[in-house]
């Protein structure tokens, strides 16, 4: 590892920590959202070496550190965004974004057309990576709270936990 991507892995660290404290996170949260940071940079890193795609390599790193942060939230018993949105601040294609505008100010329009389609993957290939893997954790989350019998989730057949002040029983009756 060179003294270079040492500073990037530094850089993605204190970043996060800083859009953390910004997002009012603290304690242990903020100290798992700021790791997530350099969590996400290092694999970039290393997937940006093996595959040499780079949507594909955001799409799996969104992925990986989206049930980092799920993991996290289950550990702290805290919601996963605040933790999945700070850990992910290192891989917003502002860089691209930057560019894309830029071309698009100079009236180079065919290299802004390139450029703003390779960053609309870069950002769908990180949407989809967070939302595989939220909507796979919320499902089986659901059916593991069912398969032990969570009272809150029995006779709720879409798995919606009712709040105590709603008008509706646990058999979805008014």
């Amino acid at each position: 590892m060179t003294t270079f991507e040492i500073t990037q892995l530094f850089a993605g660290f204190i970043g996060s920590l800083c859009f953390g404290i910004l997002f009012n996170i603290r304690g242990n949260r903020l100290a798992a959202a700021a790791f997530g940071g350099l969590l996400s940079w290092s694999l970039f890193l290393a997937a940006s070496r093996l595959i040499p795609n780079e949507p594909i390599d955001y799409f799996i790193v969104a992925a990986v550190v989206s049930l980092y942060s799920e993991i996290m939230a289950r550990i702290l018993k805290t919601p996963a965004t605040p933790i999945a949105t700070t850990s992910l601040i290192p891989l917003i294609p502002g860089g691209s974004l930057y560019y894309t505008m830029t071309s698009a100010l100079e009236s180079d329009f065919n290299d802004f057309l390139g450029k703003a389609v390779s960053t609309l993957k870069l950002a769908g290939a990180l949407a989809l990576g967070i939302i595989l893997v939220t909507t796979l954790s919320q499902v089986l989350f659901k059916r593991i709270m069912r398969r032990n019998g969570n009272p809150s989730l029995e006779g709720s057949p879409s798995g919606v936990i009712s709040s105590p002040g709603s008008s509706h029983t646990e058999s979805g009756n008014p």
